[in-house]
């Protein structure tokens, strides 16, 4: 198994480093790390250095004995997933799950056929989940550059988002409309793909012409129809194996 993954504000340039907080106490009475094990340090921005547990001290710091300091460049082409809210708690499921496959960006969405919708203390609630979810998987699935999720946006903000793309897509899985499928789309070889996913309600025709006036076209996945919060991720591993960046 790879080495774990720990989060600190800033990966320092030094020999020795004691890892203590919430993260030393994870690391110490959850991972029950010991003296000679490897982890990995990083700030989720790119910034990472392998590390070697060198002591422990009561139940909350590591001494780690840290290697060279390593800037990984970001993946190319990024991709954005526009994110309709789902209900309850299927948005962090959506984050999770798309967080593990490899999704540069997320913009959670209030579509016009959301149910939930974020407002107020509610609406920051819910986007501190949707980044502290980002970063847990990050963690777990060994990244070293989390997803950056955003604030939540309209659909004149989604459609600015799409006008500035190098590829533009909107899942829309209504058969009569004529939608191309994304597993035979062209796609850059680099720059920035964006790819909206509506809501269950699906995305309205006011939304789809609005977007298509931004640049973005319908593509579809398949014959069957996928809920909002495993779309995207389905989605997404489609583009990284088609993009290389899975080879």
């Amino acid at each position: 198994m790879t080495a774990p993954v720990f989060v600190v504000e800033q990966v320092p340039d030094v020999r020795q480093f004691l890892l203590d907080g919430p993260e030393g106490r994870h690391a110490v009475s959850v991972k029950r790390l010991r003296v000679g094990e490897a982890v990995v340090l990083t700030d989720g921005a790119g910034r990472w250095a392998e590390g070697e547990v060198v002591g422990v001290e009561g139940k909350d710091q590591l001494t780690l004995r840290l290697g060279a300091l390593v800037e990984e460049a970001p993946e190319s082409p990024r991709i954005t997933v526009v994110q309709a809210l789902p209900k309850g708690d299927r948005g962090e499921v959506a984050v999770e799950t798309m967080t593990e496959t490899g999704v540069d960006a997320i913009v959670p969405w209030a579509a016009s056929r959301c149910i939930t919708q974020w407002r107020g203390d509610r609406g920051l609630k819910a986007l501190a989940k949707w980044r502290a979810t980002a970063r847990e998987a990050g963690k777990q699935s060994r990244r070293v550059r989390f997803p950056e999720v955003a604030d939540a946006a309209t659909s004149k903000q989604v459609a600015a988002l799409l006008a500035d793309a190098d590829f533009a897509a909107v899942l829309h899985e209504d058969r009569e409309y004529g939608s191309a499928a994304l597993a035979t789309a062209e796609l850059p070889s680099a720059g920035e793909i964006v790819l909206v996913v509506g809501p269950e309600g699906g995305v309205s025709p006011e939304e789809l012409a609005l977007f298509e006036e931004a640049g973005a076209k319908a593509y579809r996945l398949g014959a069957s129809v996928l809920r909002t919060s495993t779309a995207g991720t389905a989605a997404t591993a489609l583009l990284l194996g088609r993009t290389g960046r899975w080879s």
